[in-house]
């Protein structure tokens, strides 16, 4: 039975509408064995403009959209990694951290990242532009937790083209990363699929990577093709467009097992 799933979404500019959408799925995750599920970046809103998210942004630790993951997790009776939220930060009020929490099965929150690289990019081709350093404060800090499934790295979207954050990931222990995204359609088709193998190859590491999958309130169009990839670099389900679950079976043991015969990371010279 599946014990992991990566939640696609096509999110709106209607919060309430997002999360009854999101919550439907977490249960269909549950309700299907996942004990760890992950939702995209940007699950619970995506405006017109990036600056839109401002408006709901909450303060840390209570909000609307911070106490349905919360209930979610219970309710289903999951570890519940929320995507990301917008979160107020301190140094002014005209940006805020897209941060990733993560809730416990009894509905405690147990984690908190701060997305690190944030998306200033002018997309070849395609003449998009986006400065998300405009309303978003980077965030500074890696995180590693425990989770009954292994030990769990948090990074978001743009994070999945540094390298050298997935190799501090892994020093510390991770077994499991978890990439909630957005990817543009243009970037996504490039190279979503490559990123995210990549990473698990390189570290040896399960990745749950949800995408969002569709065309959105902007006219934005998001990749999609949400995946779970093992540590070998295997697709093991994964949803091509629109929403939807993807589930594996994640085994740690396993996992183990390969990085005696095949010690790549204790190899390392630099």
């Amino acid at each position: 039975m599946p014990n992991a799933a990566a939640i696609q979404m096509v999110s709106g500019a209607d919060r309430d509408r997002n999360l009854a959408a999101a919550g439907e799925l977490i249960r269909r995750a549950a309700d299907a064995g996942a004990r760890l599920v992950v939702l995209p970046e940007n699950f619970a809103f995506m405006g017109k403009r990036e600056s839109d998210k401002l408006r709901i942004a909450e303060p840390d630790g209570s909000g609307p959209i911070q106490d349905f993951l919360a209930d979610a997790a219970a309710a289903s009776k999951v570890w519940l990694v929320g995507g990301t939220l917008p979160i107020r930060g301190n140094d002014r009020s005209d940006r805020a951290f897209a941060t990733c929490p993560v809730y416990a099965e009894d509905g405690a929150r147990v984690a908190r990242f701060d997305k690190i690289h944030l998306f200033d990019v002018s997309v070849p081709d395609t003449g998009e532009q986006y400065k998300e350093s405009g309303s978003t404060i980077p965030g500074t800090e890696p995180v590693v937790i425990d989770t009954p499934l292994g030990r769990l790295g948090l990074t978001v979207c743009y994070d999945l083209r540094f390298p050298e954050l997935y190799r501090h990931l892994s020093a510390a222990g991770a077994e499991l990363l978890a990439v909630p995204a957005a990817f543009t359609a243009a970037t996504g088709r490039a190279h979503w699929e490559v990123l995210v193998r990549a990473r698990a190859i390189e570290n040896l590491c399960y990745v749950i990577a949800p995408d969002q999958g569709g065309r959105h309130a902007s006219g934005r169009e998001t990749h999609g093709d949400s995946m779970i990839v093992d540590p070998w670099g295997r697709v093991l389900d994964r949803v091509a467009a629109g929403p939807g679950l993807a589930m594996a079976d994640v085994d740690v043991a396993g996992l183990l097992r390969t990085r005696e015969r095949f010690p790549a990371l204790t190899h390392r010279r630099l």
